[in-house]
């Protein structure tokens, strides 16, 4: 049997251990913020529309274990976050019309606890509509009908923002896959 042979059966045999490996798929946690750059205006109306729309807002009340920084991207990012994870992750629901965007970075500090799960976000926002908007918001918006109640009134829609770094592992079982693909094409060849 020539070399090329031994190449191709060796190549074939690690495709097969490949394909018949299993694979798990660890999805890792995902917190909603705000996003750099979104203007105040954006943000407080963002702000106002998460907390009226089923965020728990009150851990960003004076009292709460997340006011300090007292920001508007801090207070933001809290409740786009409780928002997300009340609405158990949904595509679209960290969006506010541009003002957030997905990480896999958590964004607790110190006694902060940003929520990480609808277990530990508490209800569901779609069935726990919330009152506690903190003291700065100048509205309480409902969800709008036909929007989904996933971007705030006033600022239309957007496409979801995600951030990408987290990318899957079955991406690099492709990768792989079709790189011994291609060099079995070059040795047939």
């Amino acid at each position: 049997m020539g070399a090329r042979a031994v190449g191709l059966l060796v190549l074939l045999g690690a495709m097969m251990v490949i394909g018949r490996r299993e694979v798990v798929v660890v999805e890792a946690a995902t917190w909603c913020i705000a996003r750099s750059g979104a203007s105040e205006k954006t943000l407080q109306t963002a702000l106002d529309y998460a907390c009226g729309a089923g965020a728990d807002c009150l851990p960003i009340q004076a009292s709460g274990l997340c006011y300090l920084p007292n920001t508007l991207p801090a207070h933001a990012s809290y409740a786009f976050d409780s928002y997300y994870q009340r609405s158990k992750a949904a595509p679209g629901s960290c969006d506010f019309a541009g003002a957030a965007t997905v990480t896999i970075t958590d964004p607790s500090y110190g006694s902060c606890t940003f929520p990480s799960s609808q277990s530990t976000a508490g209800g569901s926002a779609a069935n726990t509509p919330s009152t506690n908007t903190p003291t700065n918001t100048s509205m309480n918006a409902p969800p709008l009908p036909g929007i989904g109640g996933l971007s705030p009134p006033g600022l239309g829609t957007s496409v979801p923002n995600y951030d990408s770094s987290g990318a899957s592992p079955l991406l690099s079982l492709l990768l792989s896959t079709c790189i011994c693909f291609l060099l079995l094409l070059h040795w047939i060849t």
